[in-house]
């Protein structure tokens, strides 16, 4: 009796490549999305480690701190993010490879756990390192902090955007990351980069290059819904995510 795998299912999963045909460089980007997203699915510690992520980008805009303080934070959630990721490979490749106690998996599944220990140690030191120094130095107008570097918090806004979108998939489970699913990715960024282009433009030339920006923000989205790639709901969910998030990230700066 042959089985046959749901639509869903299959939609989820970037197919193989055909034999004797080595995977193109999107099929590279999707099968590491697809690996971050299973992890997100499955480990209910890297969902944690997720949340506290994007709070924390959050709080280090809200606060104002320094771009070699917020490059320390990034390099530590990243470093955390990795560590539980081979940790879950670890256990993953050892469930497989045995299917009795065996202390030696045993020990290699807690060196692991030990890893992500020291990792999330580590991050924790350096958060409250970098949020006490911001928390003390406060005087500088966080108005003049968005003036002069529009380029870090646009930044900051574009990757709260791409972790949010990277989330919301996991959470509705449809699509690849990088091709369908909800919300349209292309879409989320698109109009994400129009706000941003709003705020940081002069006040000269604002309008226009809201409008024009704003235009292409559309463009991308009637793309993703003619290509057959995005539904319009999933199109205007990431729209309206993308614009959301980076206006609260500039709010907050305002």
């Amino acid at each position: 009796m042959t089985v046959t795998t749901p639509p869903r299912e299959r939609a989820r999963e970037t197919p193989p490549p055909a034999p004797g045909r080595a995977p193109t460089l999107l099929d590279s980007f999707n099968y590491a999305f697809e690996g971050i997203i299973h992890v997100l699915r499955t480990q209910r510690n890297l969902r944690i480690h997720f949340v506290i992520a994007i709070v924390v980008i959050g709080a280090a805009v809200a606060v104002g701190v320094g771009r070699d303080d917020l490059i320390l934070l990034l390099m530590a959630i990243a470093f955390v993010l990795v560590a539980e990721m081979i940790n879950s490979a670890i256990e993953g490749a050892i469930d497989v490879s045995t299917t009795s106690f065996d202390p030696n998996a045993k020990l290699a599944k807690d060196i692991a756990a030990g890893a992500v220990l020291i990792a999330s140690v580590t991050a924790l030191a350096v958060g409250y390192l970098v949020f006490a120094y911001a928390a003390a130095h406060r005087t500088a107008r966080v108005l003049d902090r968005v003036r002069d570097a529009p380029a870090e918090i646009t930044l900051v806004a574009l990757v709260l955007v791409v972790l949010v979108v990277i989330t919301t998939k996991a959470l509705t489970r449809s699509g690849t990351p990088l091709r369908g699913g909800l919300p349209s990715g292309h879409a989320g960024v698109a109009f994400a980069g129009w706000m941003a282009a709003t705020y940081v433009s002069s006040d000269h030339h604002r309008f226009l290059i809201s409008s024009l920006t704003f235009v292409m923000a559309l463009l991308v989205a009637q793309t993703r819904v003619e290509a057959g790639v995005h539904s319009r709901l999933e199109v205007l969910y990431g729209g309206a995510l993308g614009a959301l998030v980076t206006l609260v990230v500039f709010q907050v700066l305002t």
